[in-house]
């Protein structure tokens, strides 16, 4: 289970917005887990997630009309939930759901295949993307079979936009770096440490490889 949001810049404490819409999402999909479905209320996590920037502007009580604009303005956030399943032939599915920007790919053989489009709203500010609290008119979950040798990729917009269509040099270099899982965590982080004029928002990006692959190029 997973979750990747990023703040919208607009939003003061989006950064708060952000971590609390992970928290929710993530612990929502594991209590989902307890209550053995088979398959995960999408609805449900995208809801409590909102409800929670809510509440932390209400603190008691449910929140209001002016609560829910103070949140819109203060803690917008986008967010990618989703959950990796294992599958026998050691293909992997992937459930996502989307509420804005943020983005995920299939890095398959060195080429990126985007998984999510945009959810955007004219109501709201910053480049009309919407970002909960508000709440999309219809949520969309999509799933996919990742490839036995392919990399489930989910980041905010500070790696999406320099990415683009992973033709440049950033996504050769990403390419090049995740096309094996890393032998430790920290050659991610120097992946993303990457220096290009004018992209400088935050990055985030979360990698899945199948299990088999762990071991790939160790001695």
């Amino acid at each position: 289970m997973f979750a990747v949001a990023d703040g919208v810049s607009a939003a003061p404490q989006s950064h708060i917005g952000a971590a609390l819409a992970c928290r929710t999402a993530v612990n929502d999909l594991l209590g989902q887990l307890d209550e053995e479905r088979k398959e995960p209320d999408w609805t449900r996590v995208v809801q409590a997630a909102a409800y929670q920037l809510l509440m932390r502007v209400a603190r008691v009580g449910e929140p209001s009309e002016e609560h829910r604009r103070e949140a819109i303005a203060t803690l917008a956030t986008t967010l990618v939930a989703g959950r990796v399943l294992p599958l026998a032939d050691g293909t992997l599915r992937v459930d996502l759901v989307q509420v804005g920007d943020t983005a995920a790919w299939q890095l398959v053989e060195g080429l990126y295949h985007p998984l999510l489009g945009v959810e955007s709203d004219d109501e709201i500010s910053s480049s009309a993307v919407l970002a909960l609290p508000r709440l999309p008119s219809a949520l969309r979950p999509r799933s996919y079979q990742l490839p036995a040798d392919g990399v489930l990729l989910v980041g905010t917009d500070g790696f999406g936009v320099p990415l683009g269509d992973g033709a440049g040099m950033v996504g050769e270099l990403m390419a090049a770096g995740l096309s094996h899982p890393p032998r430790e965590p920290r050659t991610l982080a120097h992946l993303l440490d990457f220096s290009r004029e004018t992209f400088d928002d935050d990055r985030t990006l979360l990698a899945v490889w199948p299990r088999h692959r762990l071991t790939e190029g160790m001695p």
